[in-house]
């Protein structure tokens, strides 16, 4: 169970990702622009929103079902020990926060450009806590 899990996780942060960079630059595009804010903006948004709490479950299963249990505090100080069992976990749930607050600000929002200016803000810090914290060895 643990291999396709964690297939899964890897497989899904691809989509995860594409779908929160194309609703960064949307917003981007439609702040810079002026445009109204459309249902295809707020669907785009969603999609990034679902994708990232879809990929955040899978996370937390597969921390939990890992057969290679919790790692001990002397093992902290190796750098890919760390990363995937504190730093990888911990930044991308505060990533994810800060996802959902942008969502939740850009519901408030009462102008075109407050909308697209929560989006692009908040998603754009997840999008950049996320990518700080990817295990790019595992990936390339």
């Amino acid at each position: 169970m643990y291999n396709i899990v964690q297939k899964f996780h890897s497989g899904w942060a691809y989509i995860a990702l594409l779908l929160l960079i194309f609703a960064v630059v949307n917003s981007f595009l439609g702040k810079s622009s002026k445009k109204e804010f459309a249902p295809k903006d707020r669907k785009i948004a969603l999609f990034g929103l679902i994708a990232t709490h879809i990929q955040l479950v899978i996370g937390l299963i597969l921390y939990f079902v890992s057969p290679l249990g919790s790692a001990s505090i002397g093992q902290m100080a190796e750098s890919d020990v760390r990363l995937t069992w504190l730093e990888h976990p911990l930044v991308n749930v505060i990533a994810i926060v800060l996802i959902t607050v942008g969502w939740s600000k850009h519901k408030k929002a009462t102008t075109n450009e407050a909308k697209f200016n929560s989006i692009f803000i908040f998603y754009g810090l997840g999008l950049l806590l996320i990518l700080s914290r990817l295990p790019w060895k595992l990936w390339f």
